[in-house]
């Protein structure tokens, strides 16, 4: 006796079941669909940092750099004080591979030896704090943890500089012309009688492969004059740096690049002037 035929509300339960089957073996597939895509995209994304983390690494590495200015030192060019956030400046780290600085140029220049006497870490004994200092550092919002200086170079190799209060500062014997200066900001009331902004010195002769530096705010800079060698019978007399010309100058070799304008505040971004005091 052959089998009782299926009855049709049998064969439609499993019409159902088949059809319900494949509405959860859908959507398992569309869930393994989003996961892998969501997968991709984090994937993606994470080589996309990496990459623009690398690129940014480069930049700062050879191209240009962000840096803080915490002195008062360059005003009125650069605004900065002691203690507190000042203008920050985008440095070019590549002009210099090809050519040499230039008179009037602001270089941002690592302190020879005898410049760091006394300078002291600025960076936190907590790890965690001083692993987030060197961070902000690296992209300019703190002050980097050594002496690097910014100053605007005044005279090259093979040039002799020297100030007195009969003719001003010179660069090989001729007067410069420097519009950067500010007598409001240096605190200077009568320009005739302060001729120097300071003290008087030289004749410095710079050697090869060196650079003469000095803050636009002459009377609130420690440049090139403070560092630089006397002989004791000149500095009895009044008149410094007239020794070792290799103390008060800086090697070609420490200077990072050139300042080439102002990213922080926006009120003063624009170009830092490179205006060459030697000429008319």
């Amino acid at each position: 006796m052959s089998g009782t035929p299926d009855s049709p509300d049998s064969s439609s339960e499993r019409t159902l079941d088949d059809d319900a089957e494949e509405a959860i073996d859908e959507q398992a597939d569309e869930a393994a669909d989003k996961s892998k895509r969501r997968r991709g995209a984090v994937r993606e994304g994470v080589i996309l940092v990496v990459i623009a983390v690398g690129l940014y690494y480069l930049m700062l590495t050879f191209i240009a750099r962000p840096y803080l200015i915490p002195s008062e030192s360059m005003e009125p060019t650069l605004h900065g004080c002691a203690g507190c956030v000042g203008d920050r400046i985008m440095v070019d780290k590549l002009s210099y591979r090809f050519t040499k600085p230039s008179p009037g140029d602001v270089v941002v220049f690592k302190g020879p030896p005898n410049w760091n006497a006394g300078y002291k870490s600025i960076r936190s004994d907590n790890p965690a704090v001083r692993w987030v200092q060197n961070a902000l550092s690296f992209v300019g919002f703190v002050p980097p943890d050594e002496n690097d200086l910014v100053k605007r170079v005044i005279a090259t190799g093979g040039q002799t500089v020297e100030c007195r209060q009969s003719t001003g500062l010179t660069v090989d014997g001729k007067p410069l012309n420097e519009p950067y200066l500010d007598l409001q900001t240096m605190n200077v009331p009568d320009p005739d009688r302060y001729r120097c902004f300071g003290f008087e010195f030289g004749p410095v002769n710079v050697p090869d492969g060196r650079v003469w530096v000095m803050g636009d705010n002459r009377t609130h800079s420690a440049d090139s004059r403070v560092h630089c060698a006397d002989n004791a019978a000149d500095f009895q007399s009044g008149i410094k740096c007239t020794g070792d010309p290799n103390a008060g100058t800086v090697p070609l070799d420490n200077i990072i690049g050139k300042a080439r304008f102002i990213a922080w505040p926006p009120s003063r971004w624009g170009g830092v002037s490179s205006v060459d005091p030697q000429t008319d």
